[in-house]
Order: C-alpha cells, then structure tokens, then sequence
C-alpha cells in the first residue's frame, strides 16, 4: 500500500550518500540518556550545531549527576549557540534533578513517564525509546517526517503528534525504527522543506507532491 516497501529500500541506498542526523549518532552507542539530552538540545537548532554542542557538554558531564553539579552559566557555555540555549540548560539541569530523585538517575522507558519530564514532547520521547532503548513502538516525527509523509500521500495531517498516530497506522511496523532516521536524513538533504529537489529525487514517481508549490 502506498508504495511504503519501494520507498524505504530506495531511501536506505540513497542516504548512504549523507550523514546521519546527530541524535541517531548519539544511539549507536545505546545511551537513552545522550539521545535525550542530544534530542533537547537538537530542537529548533542545525544539525551541526547540535552535534558540536553535545559533544562539548558529554566530554564534562557524562550523566544526570554531572550535569547537576555544573553552574547553569558553565552549561550555557558548553552547549551555546544552540537555540534557546539559556532555557535548554536550566530544563537540562530539572530534568536531570528529576532523574536523580525520582528515578534513580535512569531515563525513564515508558512514554508516559517521558511526558512528565519538563520540555519533553511526544517527539523527543519516542526518539528517546526508539533510538535510546531500541524499542520500535513508536515513529518518532519531527518536520521533515511530517512533510515528507504528507507530500508522499502517506498522510493527511495537520501537526507531528497526528502525524506520528496516522503513520503508525499505514506504515509496517517493521519499518518504524529507521523511518525518523530515514525522514530526516533524506529531508536535510533532498527532500527540503521549502524548495524540495525534485529533480534529483529518486523517489520522485512514488511522490503525490502534496502542497509542493516550489521545487528544483
């Protein structure tokens, strides 16, 4: 249905040409904690941005009991210029705090506790569980899953949390693992939000073009 099969295994060839996105970087060492902090850190930021800004702040502060004993300002400055950056290390530093008193220093492994963290959306969470904890019951969507799926005629969605439910409901479970790392890799690259390149696009004859007005 909906050439979901076709498209996936044309994705997987084609993004071997790209880097993958920093926060499927910080899984592959299988820390929900660094895919947490790195998710936060990755919201509203370049991707290159994030990854320089995660590194800084993994090689002085490896866990939530780290992070706690720096001074907000001290964390201001690893993670800079990340967007937000002032807000992002006081919530970094809560939820850390709540990591250590109400969950033994752990990152939770359920949504719904994830949900309690402040600042974490449904996003970050299922991120969190799909490529923190391996567990592939959830699509993680951010923009360029939310537009690529749309433009593809997979969904028709308003918003990311509808998406993320109606993706689940078309999409094999099989796929739901690589489809975020797949989304966002080929949406950096190819699929772009505003001017899509169309013309480079090996995908493009499974493509419905859904609300595509400009493309290269």
């Amino acid at each position: 249905m909906k050439n979901i099969s076709q498209v996936i295994k044309i994705l997987k060839i084609k993004n071997k040409e790209f880097y993958k996105p920093v926060v499927t970087q910080e899984s592959l060492d299988r820390t929900p904690f660094r895919v947490l902090i790195s998710c936060l850190l990755s919201l509203r930021t370049k991707d290159d941005v994030t990854a320089n800004a995660s590194k800084r702040l993994f090689s002085v502060a490896q866990n939530p009991e780290h992070i706690v004993r720096l001074d907000t300002k001290k964390i201001e400055q690893l993670i800079y210029p990340v967007g937000f950056y002032r807000t992002k290390a006081k919530r970094i530093k809560e939820i850390c705090k709540v990591l250590i008193n109400t969950h033994n220093s752990k990152v939770p492994e359920s949504m719904e506790e994830l949900l309690k963290l402040k600042g974490v959306g449904k996003k970050t969470a299922a991120i969190t569980l799909v490529y923190g904890f391996g567990k592939a019951n959830y699509i993680p969507v951010d923009v360029h899953v939310h537009v690529l799926s749309n433009r593809l005629g997979w969904v028709k969605t308003k918003n990311a949390d509808e998406t993320m439910q109606k993706l689940m409901d078309v999409v094999p479970k099989r796929y739901w693992y690589d489809l975020n790392d797949l989304f966002v890799t080929y949406g950096q690259n190819i699929c772009l939000t505003r001017s899509p390149l169309c013309s480079k696009c090996p995908i493009n004859k499974y493509c419905k073009k859904i609300n595509v007005t400009n493309s290269r």
